[in-house]
């Protein structure tokens, strides 16, 4: 699994528009939940369901609270599993490598 990082809506967009198969991890600094969801992306990349998939980083102190507002997330960690640029699933909080593969089947 490639991973990206967007420190602007543009890249943000851009990640959106190039990778048809796209999870997006929303985070912050000083979060628990973010670290140990970190941890469980890392785990799950070694994975048969994360191949050919991206994941984008997006920071909430490199991009704001009014941009994660904007997309309605109201909690961080979330992850979002985007196809062809579209939200397909969202899931907020800690997701174990389970979790996130359960997820990415049910939408692949």
């Amino acid at each position: 699994m490639q991973t990206l990082h967007a420190t602007s809506p543009e890249e943000h967009a851009a990640a959106l528009a190039a990778h048809p198969h796209l999870l997006v991890d929303y985070w912050k600094d000083d979060c628990p939940g973010c670290a140990m969801l970190d941890l469980s992306l890392r785990r799950f990349a070694a994975e048969p369901a994360a191949k050919g998939l991206v994941l984008l980083k997006v920071k909430l102190e490199d991009l704001g609270e009014e941009f994660f507002r904007g997309l309605g997330l109201r909690q961080t960690p979330t992850l979002s599993l985007y196809r062809d640029g579209r939200e397909v699933a969202r899931l907020p909080g800690f997701q174990s490598p389970a979790q996130v593969a359960a997820a990415v089947a049910k939408v692949s």
